[in-house]
C-alpha cells in the first residue's frame, strides 16, 4: 500500500499544535512524547468543569464519551471494544495479564533478551512464588530475534511466550506476528508488551496473534502519563484469574455470590481519572486521524537519518542492530558518559534520555553496556533538529578532546 509522506506544511501544523516544540528539541519520545495541545486542553477543561460541577456529576455528563475510549483503542489495534481494559500504565496491564495465569511448578515461560525490567521482575517473582522456569532467547549475531531458537525451546511444559515488541534501550523490533504464528501452532499463550510500539507502528492483534497486549499512553501515542490499556482476546477472558475485585469487576453481587462481567473491563478499577481517560482518548483519536502508517513512515525516515549522521561523528558508536529498526536510536561517545551527554544537550534545550543497564537487563548485560544515550524521534521532529543535535554532539566531542 502506497503511504503518502507528510508535507512540510503538515509537519509545521503538527508542531504549531504542540506547544512544547517551540521550547525545545524533544528526542525523548520513548520516555514520554510531547502531547498535542488538544490533549492538554481536554484534560485541563475537564478538571476545571469537575471543580465547578462535582466529580460524580461531571463523570455522569461525559459517561458516553468516556466509554468511547474503548472503541477508539480497539480501532487502533484492530480488536473489539469488549476486549479492552483501561489501566494506568503498561506495567500494570502486563502484570494483570501475566498474574492472571494460574502457573504451576515447572511451567515454562519463554522471553527474549529485550524484555523490560518490570516484566523481568514479574518473571522472577513468579519463579520464586510458583517455581516457573524462565527461558531467555538471545538475539542472533545480526541483532534479530531467532525464530528457530524460539521454536526449539518449546516443550510440553511451555505455558507462555512473553516478549517486548520494541525494547526500551535498543532500536530493534521483534517479529511479533511470526512469534504469534509459532504460539498458535503450539497452542501457547502469548503476551506482547507494546508500550513502545503503540502509536509508533501499525498494530493488528488479529495478524499478530497475541492473546494479551499491554500498552501505555505516554510514549508514542502522545497521551497523558498515568494512562494505558490491556487487550485480552475474548476466548481467554475466563482463563485468567482476577487479582482484585471491586464494583467494576462484577455485574451483580449479593450476600452469597457475585457475577463477573463478561468483558475485559472486569480488569478495571471503578475509581479512575476521567480527565486522563479523555486525554488518552484524544491522543488515540489524533493518531488515528493522522494515520499510523504515515506516522511510522515518518519515524523510520527520521531515525534512519539520525543514525546516519551519528555514524559520521568521530568517536560515536550506534548500538542498534537488526533488520528492522524503529524510532529509538541508542549510541555512546568515546570518553564521554551518557549522563554528561544528556546534561550537555539539556543545557541547549535538547531532550534525550539514558538507557540504563537494568532497563533491559538481559540485553545490556550480554552486550557489556552500562548506560547509553537514547534519542527517540517522533513524526513532529524535523530534519533540521537532527542536524542541530549532531552539531552539538560534534562540538561536545571537540571540547572534550581539548580538555
Amino acid at each position: 500500500m502506497q503511504v503518502q509522506p507528510f508535507s512540510n506544511t503538515e509537519i509545521q501544523a503538527f508542531r504549531a499544535a504542540t506547544a512544547g516544540t517551540a521550547e525545545r528539541i524533544h528526542l525523548n519520545n520513548a520516555g514520554a512524547s510531547l502531547p498535542p495541545d488538544i490533549v492538554v486542553d481536554t484534560i485541563v477543561n475537564y478538571l476545571h468543569e469537575e471543580a465547578l460541577r462535582g466529580g460524580y456529576e461531571t463523570e455522569a455528563k461525559y459517561r458516553a464519551q468516556l466509554d468511547h475510549t474503548h472503541t477508539l483503542i480497539a480501532q487502533l489495534i484492530h480488536a473489539d471494544p469488549d476486549e479492552i481494559a483501561l489501566v494506568e500504565n503498561a506495567s500494570g496491564a502486563w502484570e494483570i495479564g501475566f498474574n492472571g495465569i494460574a502457573f504451576q511448578e515447572g511451567d515454562e515461560v519463554i522471553t527474549s533478551e529485550m524484555e523490560y525490567v518490570s516484566n523481568v521482575l514479574g518473571l522472577l517473582n513468579a519463579q520464586k512464588q510458583y517455581g516457573i522456569i524462565i527461558k531467555m532467547i538471545p538475539n542472533d549475531a545480526a541483532g534479530n530475534f531467532p525464530l528457530q531458537a524460539l521454536e526449539a525451546a518449546i516443550t510440553p511444559r511451555t505455558r507462555l511466550i512473553a516478549v517486548t515488541h520494541i525494547p526500551s534501550t535498543a532500536g530493534n523490533i521483534l517479529p511479533a506476528a511470526a512469534i504469534g504464528e509459532i504460539a498458535r501452532k503450539h497452542g501457547i499463550l502469548y503476551l506482547l508488551d507494546a508500550c513502545q510500539s503503540a502509536g509508533q507502528i501499525p498494530l493488528d492483534v488479529q495478524a499478530i496473534g497475541c492473546d494479551m497486549l499491554a500498552a501505555t499512553g505516554r510514549k508514542y501515542l502522545r497521551g497523558p502519563r498515568g494512562s494505558g490499556f490491556l487487550y485480552v482476546r475474548r476466548n481467554i477472558l475466563d482463563k485468567l484469574k482476577l487479582s482484585f475485585f471491586d464494583g467494576r469487576t462484577v455485574t451483580s453481587v449479593d450476600q452469597q455470590d457475585f457475577t463477573v462481567r463478561k468483558d475485559a473491563r472486569r480488569f478495571e478499577w471503578y475509581e479512575k481519572n476521567p480527565a486522563i481517560i479523555l486525554g488518552l482518548q484524544k491522543a488515540v483519536e489524533y493518531a488515528l486521524n493522522i494515520g499510523i502508517e504515515r506516522i511510522w513512515q515518518r519515524i523510520q525516515h527520521l531515525s534512519t537519518l539520525l543514525r546516519q549522521r551519528l555514524r559520521e561523528l568521530e568517536g560515536v558508536v550506534v548500538h542498534d542492530q537488526g533488520d528492522e529498526l524503529c524510532g529509538i536510536v541508542t549510541f555512546s561517545m568515546s570518553g564521554i558518559s551518557a549522563a554528561e551527554i544528556r546534561t550537555a544537550l539539556a543545557a541547549k534545550n535538547i531532550n534525550v534520555n539514558i538507557g540504563f543497564a537494568k532497563s533491559t537487563l538481559y540485553y545490556m548485560n550480554r552486550k557489556g553496556l552500562d548506560g547509553i544515550v537514547r534519542a527517540s524521534v517522533h513524526y513532529y521532529n524535523t530534519e533540521e533538529e537532527i542536524e542541530l543535535v549532531c552539531r552539538e554532539l560534534s562540538t561536545l566531542c571537540l571540547v572534550k578532546t581539548q580538555l
